[in-house]
This record gives structure tokens, sequence and C-alpha cells, in this order.
């Protein structure tokens, strides 16, 4: 119920989706000489759009996600690497049988990098399908098609191809793999999610020390206008605005106890 819900809300509640709705709810009211209504709607569409597009307001979300974990000092020693799903195009794949990376790539490449790094260890992709309105491939599916030639081999690999979101994630990989006392664990995920994936690996009983990729923010963004081109802006503000209002889903559900984790919290 949570999976499906998380999914109907975010629907409704994604800039795009939104500007839509309150664009057509502006032109619905206006057919029917709610001329108030339909300037409210109007309105508040098109801050929304504008915002989201011609403003940092998105990398100034995403950029407190990013630094809340920064990259410690690579282990001497390691067991495993997770890398969470989401680095590949699921649909594009699923039709063409290829390895196509999306937007969270460098997952898969970090993790390609660290497997050779650490050639005893072994590499769990944790990720499958999790879209509810389009037919994909689930990243754990797709994996060893790029990672072993990439020259990890297939007996390192583990895949995790039941999990739809990170909790899933954590609870399913936890079973899979059964860590030991001990073990030193890499987490490789994007860096504005490193706060609610750290945070529910350690609430399943599974540590990990994390190590963020892909960021999305300099750090030096700051408050202005037309600092990004407009698709990179509107995805970061997309982006950030679904992590915050994750974080304080999982918070409030009881899946995490803070609603911003940090490290050693």
């Amino acid at each position: 119920m949570f999976f499906l819900l998380s999914k109907v809300f975010w629907f409704f509640i994604q800039p795009l989706n939104l500007t839509i709705f309150l664009l057509l709810a502006g032109l619905i009211a206006a057919t029917i000489g709610r001329r108030r209504l339909a300037v409210t709607g109007s309105v508040l569409g098109f801050l929304i759009l504008a915002l989201s597009t011609w403003t940092s307001l998105g990398a100034m979300m995403l950029n407190p996600l990013e630094e809340r974990f920064p990259r410690p000092p690579l282990p001497q020693k390691v067991d495993g690497i997770i890398v969470l799903g989401g680095g590949f195009e699921g649909a594009i794949n699923l039709a063409r049988g290829g390895y196509e990376l999306g937007s969270s790539g460098d997952r898969m490449v970090e993790t390609a990098i660290l497997a050779r790094r650490f050639p005893e260890a072994k590499v769990v992709v944790s990720g499958g399908h999790g879209s509810f309105f389009i037919d994909a491939e689930g990243d754990a599916d797709t994996a060893s098609r790029l990672l072993v030639p990439l020259g990890v081999s297939a007996d390192r690999l583990v895949l995790e191809d039941k999990s739809r979101n990170t909790y899933e994630n954590a609870v399913f990989s936890r079973k899979l793999v059964e860590p030991k006392s001990g073990e030193t664990w890499l987490l490789v995920t994007s860096a504005f999610h490193m706060p609610r994936a750290k945070a529910l690996f350690d609430k399943a009983g599974f540590p990990t020390v994390p190590w963020p990729v892909d960021y999305h923010t300099s750090g030096k963004e700051g408050v202005g206008l037309f600092r990004d081109n407009p698709i990179d802006s509107v995805q970061n503000t997309t982006i950030a605005l679904r992590e915050w209002i994750g974080l304080v889903a999982y918070w409030l559900s009881g899946r995490i106890d803070q609603p911003f984790p940090a490290p050693g919290g």
C-alpha cells in the first residue's frame, strides 16, 4: 500500500505534472465563468514552472542532501559493494536488450571501478522494476550485461531484482547476503539519495560505509536566475522535491528515525 500511495501521490505532485493540472484547472474554471479560480490556478502553475526552470531553486534544495554524507577515505579492505538501482534506462533496455545508462549512471560506473579495485568483494546490484506506470527492466536484470564485460566476473555478482523502492533495497539486500559482523560493505548511490538510503540500511541492520556518487550540484550555485539550462534546472527541482518528500514520508511511517539523517545519527 505504501508503494502504491507513494507512486500515485508523486504523479500528481511532481512539478511538471502539477503545473499541467493547475493550468488545466484554470482553463476549466475560465470556461465555467469562475474567473478568480482561473487566475489563481494559472498563476500558481506559472510560478511553479518558472521557479523550477529559471531559478537555482532545485540546486539549492539538492545541495544540503548532497553535502550530508561526505565521501570517506577508502577502506583498506572491502567485503562487498552494494549499488542501488536507478542507473539504467530500464524501458529502453527492456526493448533493446542493451545497457543504456540514465542520469544516475555514475552509480554503475563507480561500482565497476570499485569492483576492479577490490577484486575479492561481492557486488550486489539491488533494484527491481519500481515504476508504476512504465514497463521497464530492473537494474539487477541489466547489470551483468554491463559489469561482466567491464571485468566483474559473474560469480561475484549478487542480483537483487525484487525491490521497488529504497526500503525494499535495504531489507531484501540484507536477507540476500546476510552480512557478518566485522565486514565492510560500501553503499553506492547518488549523493542526494544517500541520507535516506543510509538510514534505511542502518534501520534494516545492515551496516554500510556511504560512498556517494552522481553529484548534481557544485555547492556554489547560490540564489539566482538562469544558473543552469532549463531542462537540468527542472530535473534538479523534481529530484530534490521527491527526495525531501521521501525523507519526511519515511520518517512519519517509522521507516527511518530522523527526518534528515546524518552520519553517526
